[in-house]
């Protein structure tokens, strides 16, 4: 591929991600008006983890250390989240989705997941499953380099 068929190309990329965003910060503030984007994804993680540090959230999603507290302290204001000692190191504080933090997440993944199935609908299979391809190698290139954050 010539030098400006690639810019080109990493030029429509970009727009495009960056019209997904707004999309995604839209539908966000639609599905769950009294949760700004970054609380509501905060929030994900740690009901998909089960339970993280907030230095993990902030590594994991490249935020400084004061906004994921800042953003932490409204969950827990707002009872989604909360705080126990690692069962490892009781000097480590865990955060913890609580039963509203799980339910909030649950009453909106029927609506997230109609919203996909409903842009998606005229996809093929064969589509679907190179574009969640690349969006996995897109994502693993972002991560190269860094800790891993399993944990």
């Amino acid at each position: 591929m010539a030098d400006g068929a690639r810019e080109a190309s990493i030029d429509t990329i970009q727009r495009e991600l960056t019209a997904f965003a707004r999309r995604a910060r839209s539908a966000a503030a639609r599905l769950h008006p009294e949760l700004p984007l970054v609380s509501y994804t905060l929030l994900a993680h740690i009901v998909d983890r089960q339970g993280c540090r907030a230095t993990d959230l902030a590594a994991h999603y490249l935020l400084d250390k004061s906004t994921v507290s800042r953003q932490v302290a409204g969950l827990e204001k707002l009872g989604l989240v909360e705080r126990r000692p690692d069962p490892d190191d009781h000097r480590v504080q865990v955060l913890h989705p609580t039963e509203a933090g799980n339910a909030l997440l649950a009453s909106t993944q029927a609506s997230r997941l109609a919203a996909y199935q409903e842009r998606l609908q005229d996809w093929s299979a064969e589509d679907l499953a190179r574009f969640a391809a690349y969006l996995l190698r897109y994502n693993a290139a972002g991560t190269a380099g860094r800790p891993d954050l399993t944990r």
